[in-house]
């Protein structure tokens, strides 16, 4: 009766173990650990070992004092220093950042980035200067007349004239609104967008960007080289130049270009007379750079000179220069780019078309609801006080209405009219109410866009277990770190009363073995030499190296002892084979380097004998650090209880 019911009871026992999704594999102080967060540590930290019953059981020794530690920083109140809560949300920032892209529209902007980087596009470009957050009749103004503009050159004339009369880009309207070439990344993206949709030899209807609108020709495209590596020399003119100073700078530039043709070295060259200096200590090298990264004169000499020739002078914005040409690095494949336009991506403004693409995902998802109606009643209210960070509403208005709702959670009037008085502007041009009320309306769509990326970022850890995951490792490493930092291996450091504690009572663990005490004696000539070896081999009255060293100097000082030097076997062959030999027949007390005239001269052997605790600190006290953990885990298992299902541990595979 007694077998039948142990059955039954061991039948309902193993029926609740196996029947747990995640059964608790253990506990400590009774707060439970499951099986799958042990799983999910072991795995990651043993991906290439045999996952046998030896190595599960090894490592779960290693995981409970990795508990342990965790749950006495914990009761310590690591977790609530500032430090730790500032180091943990700058890890969460980072694990966060792949949950707000959409992955579909980031490979698509991905693919398009490298196709444009297989090509460079020459433009030119006609602006009309326009700011941001102009007035209405100042945006429209400004478009009027680069349409005007537009409509000469769709009648024929010439673009470069009208930029060189229209154009507000300084920089190149005396060159006809020539810009150079560009590739992807390279200038604003409404400009690169407009400039690969077009020909050679159209011209855009007007492009705006933050500067305004542009007007862009396509003059050329190529297939882009890549990258460039070369060297220059610049004798430097300066914009404000006076004709005869141009002069100088031309004549010098030409002296240096003959010295280079007499066969003389570039980089010396470079660094005695470029007025580049940060490039001229380096013998004129500049790091590698590619399409729309240098002046347009500078960079069509780069790619035109050939590897290993040096170019002509020939003068940019900043003066005259000569290009030596030392490699050219092609465009790579896909995979290779893959990770770099990742990264300029995520730094551009097209990132904002992943960005809102998921944010429009995120509407749909959390049943996004809006009321235009109670948005305008706010915008009514707004006027040029929003410029200067004074903005405020009537105090008789209540602001309790909802703008919009995410599934639980209302975001009301109060909440953006709060953000609206800490904004702002840092804009100096004229305004009025008018562009006051629709500025306020683009900030609407920030404030609401961040009021639904933080929604989503708050439900990340319920949302995906990987990320919950991954944050919890953060998390107990940080405080696995701090503690262990104080318990172990600062203290093994500072505490120098218990390190030199632990050095006496295991002393004998850090030996000296034999040693031989060498004299390193130089000697001036061959007579030298002979003296010495004479006297030494001729020591019947057993003198000393020192009386030895001063008979020899009485007249004159031809023997001089360097220093006097422990050597371990393996220190020096010279030593070895003089103090080390295994042939105890050759009795000798010396060796001698004729090249360096130096001679070994082996005074005594030491018998082996304990390290000084200076001679061998650092493994000293990394040995004291392991002492210190092992003594601390010790104390941790005594105040802690740690109970594990051994079963469930079974299950572990």
């Amino acid at each position: 009766m007694k077998k039948a019911c142990i059955s039954v009871l061991l039948m309902w026992f193993m029926f609740n173990v196996f029947s747990q999704q995640d059964p608790i594999l253990m506990t400590i102080n009774n707060v439970p650990i499951t099986k799958s967060e042990f799983e999910r540590i072991f795995y990651k930290n043993n991906r290439d070992s045999v996952h046998d019953e030896k190595a599960i059981n090894e490592y779960l020794e290693l995981f409970i004092n990795f508990k342990l530690k965790v749950m006495e920083a914990k009761n310590l109140g690591f977790d609530t220093l500032p430090n730790f809560k500032q180091e943990l949300q700058s890890y969460r920032k980072q694990l966060s950042e792949p949950y707000f892209v959409d992955k579909e529209t980031e490979e698509k902007l991905l693919k398009e980035a490298y196709e444009r980087k297989k090509w460079r596009i020459r433009t030119s470009h006609i602006l009309i200067k326009v700011g941001e957050n102009a007035s209405p009749a100042d945006t429209l103004a400004a478009y009027n007349k680069a349409i005007e503009i537009k409509k000469r050159i769709d009648k024929g004339e010439d673009f470069a004239k009208l930029a060189k009369e229209f154009s507000e880009d300084d920089a190149s309207k005396i060159n006809g609104g020539d810009i150079g070439y560009l590739t992807v990344f390279t200038t604003v993206l409404p400009y690169e967008n407009a400039a690969y949709k077009l020909k050679v030899g159209e011209v855009s209807n007007p492009v705006r960007s933050q500067y305004g609108y542009h007007i862009i020709k396509v003059t050329d495209r190529k297939e882009n080289p890549g990258d460039v590596k070369v060297a220059h020399i610049m004798v430097l003119v300066p914009r404000d130049a006076k004709d005869e100073d141009v002069l100088k700078a031309e004549s010098k530039i030409n002296d240096i270009y003959q010295k280079l043709q007499q066969g003389e070295d570039f980089a010396k060259l470079a660094i005695e007379y470029s007025d580049d200096k940060a490039s001229g200590k380096r013998g004129g090298d500049l790091p590698w750079f590619g399409t729309g990264r240098m002046v347009p004169e500078f960079e069509s000499v780069a790619f035109e000179t050939k590897i290993g020739e040096y170019s002509k002078p020939f003068r940019t914005a900043f003066g005259y220069h000569i290009i030596k040409k030392h490699d050219v690095r092609p465009l790579q494949p896909f995979e290779n780019e893959k990770n770099e336009l990742l990264n300029k991506i995520a730094k551009d403004p097209r990132a904002q078309q992943s960005k809102g693409i998921l944010i429009e995902k995120l509407k749909k998802e959390y049943g996004y609801t809006f009321n235009q109606k109670h948005l305008d009643e706010i915008i009514k209210y707004i006027d040029t006080t929003l410029y200067t960070g004074n903005f405020n509403m009537p105090a008789n208005i209540k602001l309790n209405k909802p703008i919009f709702t995410l599934k639980d959670s209302i975001y009301t009037q109060a909440k953006f009219v709060d953000f609206l008085a800490n904004y702002k502007n840092k804009q100096k041009d004229a305004i009025n109410n008018e562009t006051a009320k629709m500025l306020a309306r683009q900030l609407y769509k920030e404030w609401e866009n961040h009021q639904i990326v933080a929604y989503e970022d708050a439900r990340l850890e319920q949302k995906y277990p990987s990320f919950a995951h991954l944050l919890q490792e953060y998390h107990d490493g940080i405080l696995l770190f701090d503690l262990t930092d104080k318990m172990v291996w600062s203290k093994a450091i500072k505490d120098t009363s218990g390190l030199k504690e632990f050095y006496e009572k295991n002393k004998h663990n850090y030996m000296w073995g034999e040693r031989a005490e060498i004299y390193l004696i130089s000697y001036e000539n061959d007579k030298c030499k002979e003296q010495f070896i004479k006297a030494v081999t001729n020591n019947k009255k057993q003198l000393s190296i020192e009386d030895i060293l001063n008979n020899i100097n009485k007249k004159t000082i031809c023997l001089t002892k360097k220093d006097i030097k422990l050597f371990s076997k393996g220190d020096s062959p010279a030593v070895d084979k003089l103090a080390f030999n295994a042939d105890k027949s050759q009795n000798t007390k010396f060796n001698i380097d004729t090249e360096k005239k130096l001679i070994f001269y082996l005074n005594k052997i030491l018998p082996p004998q304990p390290k000084q605790l200076n001679e061998a600190k650092g493994i000293i006290t990394a040995d004291y650090q392991s002492y210190l953990e092992k003594e601390w885990i010790q104390e941790l298992r005594n105040k802690y209880k740690v109970t594990v299902n051994y079963d469930v541990l079974k299950l572990v595979k």
